[in-house]
């Protein structure tokens, strides 16, 4: 008589809801999310509309399922590293937007004005493509589909989706991963551009955007501008490798009273039309009018991109990397950036989040501390079953559940209180991010 087949053993309720979680409501809520911000372009009233429902419904969602977060003392044990990852991206921004102003002002408006961009084959190729492509296909490649914004939300999403078991927690891991490598990204990048002075694909960004003068920096005026066109003179600073030209006589440089700040003046290079806050110089500098190799829209798009990919993976990481390649193309073909800098962009910041997994991991580490423990207690766990010594066996088999757990030591008042406090600041963050940003 044929033996009943075994039934298969039930899913733990734990995973089948993360399965159910990460079935594709996030992927769906991303989609959502930009092509209802797309609206903007095709039906400003709808738009208006949906907007607001959508992120009250996205709030409501998150506010909802947070006490029934199980992983907010892991949430806790990695806010320090959220926020020194944190205070390092500040940091580097405010370093890459006094860069930015020094490279734009150094050379002065004259200097914007009759330097040709350099030849860029990338340029050429999406101009010939545009005469042999369908209009229907033309049109899509210049549609504004995604921008900076939308990749910081997407990126803000997945790590709120952490609160519905779609990615391992905990949320502020990954976010310290984003901000650490973000950061990183960012002084690599400052460096870069620093160390040669580009000129921009677009020869009116200096004038439209600034009250700089019409002269260059007295260091340029010293050690560029008389050997920057004359062959001779650039043959002689090479043999000599010394400065040795008179450089022409200059109206002086403005220099406001910053106080404890005045050593920026000289970087800065600060005119008296355009104010006297060093503040608001750095908030002008925005993304500059010189070539700044390499991307920073760029850098955004690709870190979210891995972020996805690896946190969530599925379909919609694969359309995240399509809307990457489509920015890469408006960013080249709008002429805010060479080829070269988004191709430079795209390599490093792969590199980089694959350098940065010692910060968080989608990988499971308790189960890999579990199997290293089991695989440590496995003689031990043979000796026992052959004695028939089942104390022994419990004993083992606790040891290499407790070597997976994570540690406890919050009290439930902490947590609850650290839970409200992340959600209001985090939203928080989503607002100011949204409203700084939304311009691209």
């Amino acid at each position: 008589m044929p033996k009943p087949k075994a039934r298969r053993p039930t899913p733990p309720r734990a995973h089948r809801r993360s399965l159910a979680a990460g079935g594709g409501g996030l992927g769906l809520a991303a989609a959502a999310y930009v092509g209802v911000d797309y609206a903007r372009h095709l039906s400003p009233a709808w738009h208006g509309r949906l907007q607001p429902a959508l992120w009250g419904a996205l709030a409501l969602a998150a506010a909802a399922r947070a006490p029934f977060y199980r992983r907010w003392d892991a949430e806790l044990r990695a806010a320090p590293r959220f926020l020194a990852a944190m205070a390092l991206m500040l940091a580097a921004f405010l370093c890459e937007a006094i860069s930015v102003r020094f490279v734009s002002t150094v050379l002065g408006l004259q200097w914007h004005r009759s330097t040709a961009p350099l030849p860029d084959t990338g340029q050429w190729l999406l101009l010939a493509l545009n005469e042999k492509l369908p209009q229907i296909v033309v049109d899509l490649l210049r549609a504004p589909i995604i921008s900076l914004h939308h990749y910081l939300m997407l990126f803000i999403m997945l790590g709120f989706s952490a609160l519905f078991d779609c990615i391992k927690g905990p949320g502020l891991g990954i976010a310290a991963r984003y901000m650490f490598t973000m950061a990183v990204g960012r002084l690599l990048r400052t460096v870069t551009f620093l160390a040669t002075i580009l000129p921009s694909a677009r020869p009116w960004c200096a004038e439209a955007r600034y009250q700089i003068p019409h002269h260059p920096h007295p260091w340029a005026q010293k050690y560029y501008a008389p050997y920057a066109s004359d062959p001779d003179a650039i043959r002689r600073v090479i043999q000599e490798d010394m400065p040795y030209a008179f450089v022409k006589e200059y109206p002086g440089e403005y220099r406001p009273k910053w106080g404890h700040m005045s050593f920026l003046v000289n970087i800065l290079r600060p005119t008296l039309e355009e104010g006297s806050s060093w503040y608001h110089f750095l908030k002008k500098a925005s993304g500059g009018c010189s070539d700044l190799m390499y991307s920073g829209h760029m850098l955004v798009a690709v870190l979210t991109a891995m972020a996805w990919s690896e946190a969530y993976g599925g379909w919609i990481s694969v359309v995240i990397w399509f809307l990457v390649l489509h920015s890469a193309q408006r960013e080249i073909r709008e002429r805010h950036h060479y080829s070269v800098d988004c191709i430079v962009a795209i390599y490093v910041g792969i590199l980089l989040w694959r350098m940065t997994g010692f910060i968080w991991s989608a990988i499971d580490n308790s189960r890999a501390r579990r199997l290293a423990k089991l695989d440590k207690a496995q003689n031990r766990l043979f000796r026992a079953a052959k004695d028939s010594d089942m104390d022994e066996i419990r004993g083992l088999l606790n040891e290499v559940e407790l070597a997976g757990q994570e540690r406890k030591g919050f009290s439930q008042r902490v947590i609850m209180s650290f839970s409200s406090a992340m959600i209001v600041f985090t939203l928080s963050c989503v607002l100011l991010a949204f409203t700084l940003t939304s311009d691209g």
